[in-house]
């Protein structure tokens, strides 16, 4: 704001000048100077006092357009000559006029236009610049006075018009971006709703019967009460990821905490209590990292957790590796046979490579050259995370 208010009145004081040198210039090569002797000089100091006075704050609009006009009036009778240029503000009094309508209110405006045109009425009736013809007469009080402060009261309604325009599309792209706003709520709303009615529901329900089922067989089967306690077990984990989607849904982002690399333990109990050997190593230190990427490893780690207890019959290796510039996450388990050839990539599979390529990073997966093994390999540089 104060760079604003700086250039108004840098180019306020500019006008000002302009229309001091052209009146000056003007007065002094065409009118009584220096035949008038010391009257000239008084109304020549005059013109330039009124016309420095245009750089004065807009508040003083109206008693600056009254100077101009008593100049306007004064000049003829003290000079006492008909050679039509005996005043020394033609181009101030324009934009005297200028200002009072463009920055006066209403009665004060009209008080300034009134003074105006009776002071160049007056001054082209005294000083005969006219031949006195009422026609002429009144043609110079209309350009002189009337048409610049019709001018300003236009520039000023306008100006005003388009503020208006402008504030009422603020407004409306306001109210459209919060109407946008309370849309997505209510469907992430209506979406937390029918995740807690439906499948809350249904995975509670997985996991109590899984552990009735679990103390009602026989003590000895240790097989069947090792699965049903990995069903319990996936369970309980399937409802705190819920909970915790339920909570982003629900707007709580502080709350909600995404599990992460420091989550990886947990996980790999998970898929041992399955009954599917998990072995993690870790290479350097994969604490200070982006929290999007940490999540993004994390659901990649367990994706491919999930297609080994799916489709493989030995041992999990998960391997991080923090480098200088990159993190390298390694997944490999046994498949016993050759994996069966698809037309296109498993979905699980094309979900870790979307996440992989949010990163800009590089991911691979498939049969390593023995037949038994499967490996998923993603690499993110960490620049660009």
């Amino acid at each position: 704001m104060r760079d604003i208010s700086g250039s108004l009145a840098r180019q306020s004081l500019l006008v000002a000048v302009v229309c001091l040198v052209c009146d000056a210039a003007l007065f002094a090569l065409r009118g009584p100077v220096p035949e008038g002797g010391w009257r000239a000089w008084v109304v020549l100091g005059a013109g330039v006092l009124v016309d420095a006075a245009l750089a004065g704050a807009a508040r003083y609009a109206g008693w600056v357009a009254g100077a101009h006009a008593v100049l306007f009036t004064v000049a003829p009778l003290l000079l006492c000559t008909c050679t039509g240029y005996v005043v020394a503000n033609n181009a101030g009094i324009l934009v005297a006029g200028y200002r009072a309508g463009a920055w006066l209110r209403t009665g004060p405006g009209v008080v300034a236009l009134v003074a105006t045109m009776a002071g160049v009425g007056t001054g082209e009736l005294l000083g005969g610049g006219r031949g006195a013809n009422p026609a002429l007469i009144a043609i110079s009080v209309g350009v002189s006075s009337v048409l610049p402060w019709l001018v300003g009261r236009y520039t000023t309604a306008r100006g005003a018009y388009i503020a208006d325009l402008e504030r009422e599309a603020e407004e409306r792209r306001r109210h459209e971006a919060e109407a946008v706003r309370r849309a997505v709520l209510e469907e992430r709303e209506t979406i937390a709703r029918d995740l807690h009615d439906v499948i809350s529901h249904h995975v509670s329900a997985i996991g109590v019967h899984a552990g009735a089922a679990r103390l009602g067989l026989p003590g000895g089967d240790g097989a069947v009460h090792k699965s049903l306690g990995a069903v319990e077990s996936a369970s309980r984990s399937a409802m705190a990821d819920l909970r915790r989607l339920l909570d982003l849904l629900h707007a709580r982002g502080d709350e909600a905490a995404q599990p992460g690399l420091d989550n990886l333990d947990e996980l790999l109990d998970t898929v041992r209590a399955a009954g599917l050997p998990a072995r993690l190593t870790v290479h350097g230190d994969i604490r200070e990292i982006p929290g999007s990427l940490d999540i993004a490893l994390y659901r990649i780690a367990q994706e491919a957790l999930t297609n080994a207890l799916r489709h493989g019959t030995g041992p999990v290796e998960l391997e991080l590796n923090r480098r200088r510039t990159e993190i390298v996450l390694t997944v490999t388990n046994e498949t016993g046979r050759p994996a069966p050839r698809r037309d296109g990539a498993h979905r699980g599979l094309a979900g870790i490579r979307q996440r992989v390529t949010l990163f800009g990073g590089e991911v691979e997966y498939g049969q390593l050259p023995d037949g038994e093994q499967w490996r998923v390999k993603a690499q993110f540089p960490l620049e660009v995370a």
